[in-house]
Order: structure tokens, then C-alpha cells, then sequence
């Protein structure tokens, strides 16, 4: 079937019916997932009431800076997916291509900024569920042994492993979801390109944008509840 035909001809009944389905299943999906992360945001709030002084501490260690260029990142990110959309709906499939190219090359760069992040705690001892050292001033962003005390109040070493294993967890996790978000934009890179969706069936391009506005969504949280987190 050539593009011009395929860009013109009407939806099938097929299609048209498939709509609404499709869609309900994806938030379905998406509601599964958040329910995931409600877990662990539960549980980090619930610990952060008992550990409230070494949560504080701990949080010091993190790269403000790095956390705050993901996040910018991934909210360009997100514009860039929701023109890949408009251009489709539009009929204008080079652009979309172009827009669904640049998520990818933006996923990639919160990657390689998360990447040097991982590595500049592992270069201080810093894994989850053991600590070795952590920052211990935090306008010279000294690294030190966990000290006893912190503002007056006394440190238990517990609650520093543990921040940093939900650190560790949740960012994981979230960074396994952008892999995953890439490979699906890349899929519908490839069926866009072989001419599968126009301005009369995009649905999978929705349904793909959509996830990744899951993940973007899901690191706006992230962000303030380590990077900031007082």
C-alpha cells in the first residue's frame, strides 16, 4: 500500500472499535504501575517519620545539580512525545519520527546522567544496604564516616542504609521503566517509518506517549522526595 494511500484511506470498523478498549487497557496498565510506586512512596514516608534526622543526612549525599538536569530532561522529554503525537494526528509522520527520535536521544541522556550519579556514590562506599561514607559537609561536600550526631539529634546508621536502599530501589526501578519506555518508542519508530500509523489510526503512538508521560510523571515525585527531602 503506498504512504499517500495509506495516509488517506478511512479507519476500519476494526480500528474504530479497538479505540476505547485499547485505551481502557493502558490506564489499566498505568494504574498497576503507580500502584507499584505507591508502595514504595508509602513505605519511604513511613520511614522517614521514624528516621526523620538520618533521611535529612543522608539526602546531603545526593547531587542536587544531577537531579535537577534529569528532571529537566524528562519534562523536555515529554514535550517532545507530545508533538510526536500531534504530528501524527496531523498527518505529518517525518516530524513525528523526528519528535519520537528525540525522546529517545533525551532518555538516553537521563541515563548517562543517572550513570555518573550511580557511580559517584559507588566511589565512596555508597551501595545499597551498606555505607561507608557519606557527606558530612555539605558546602564543601565533604565525605566522611556517618558521624554519631547531626543537628544535636543522634544518628543511627540504620536509618542511612535504608534511604539509600530505597534510593537505590526506587531509582532503579523507575530507570528500568525508561529503558523499557525507549524500547517502546523505538517499536513505534520502526512501524511508523513502514508506514502502520497516520492521521486515521495512531492509537499505539497515544498509548506509547502515554507510558512515557508514566515515567516522567513517576520521577517529578522521585526528584523532591530524595533530592529535596528535609
Amino acid at each position: 500500500m503506498s504512504q499517500s494511500h495509506a495516509m488517506d484511506r478511512h479507519p476500519s470498523h476494526e480500528e474504530l472499535g479497538g479505540y476505547e478498549g485499547a485505551k481502557l487497557a493502558m490506564w489499566l496498565f498505568l494504574a498497576t504501575e503507580l500502584l507499584l510506586f505507591g508502595v514504595l512512596f508509602a513505605g519511604f514516608a513511613l520511614f522517614h517519620g521514624k528516621y526523620g534526622t538520618e533521611f535529612k543526612l543522608a539526602h546531603m549525599s545526593l547531587d542536587k545539580v544531577m537531579g535537577g538536569v534529569n528532571t529537566l530532561i524528562l519534562i523536555t522529554s515529554s514535550i517532545t512525545a507530545v508533538l510526536a503525537l500531534d504530528g501524527i494526528q496531523r498527518g505529518k509522520r517525518t516530524r513525528s519520527l523526528w519528535m519520537l527520535a528525540s525522546t529517545i536521544v533525551l532518555a538516553s541522556g537521563f541515563l548517562v546522567v543517572k550513570y555518573f550519579e550511580y557511580t559517584g556514590k559507588f566511589a565512596h562506599g555508597i551501595f545499597p544496604g551498606e555505607v561507608a561514607q557519606i557527606v558530612i559537609n555539605h558546602d564543601t561536600h565533604e565525605y566522611g564516616p556517618i558521624p554519631t550526631t547531626f543537628e544535636g539529634n543522634p544518628v543511627d546508621p540504620k536509618g542511612i542504609v535504608l534511604f539509600f536502599s530505597f534510593y537505590f530501589v526506587m531509582t532503579a526501578i523507575h530507570g528500568l521503566h525508561v529503558v523499557i519506555g525507549m524500547s517502546i518508542i523505538a517499536g513505534l519508530m520502526i512501524k511508523m517509518a513502514r508506514g502502520r500509523y497516520s492521521h486515521w489510526y495512531y492509537t499505539p503512538v497515544e498509548n506509547g506517549t502515554l507510558y512515557w508521560h508514566l515515567v516522567d510523571l513517576i520521577w517529578i515525585y522521585l526528584f523532591p522526595l530524595f533530592y529535596l527531602v528535609q
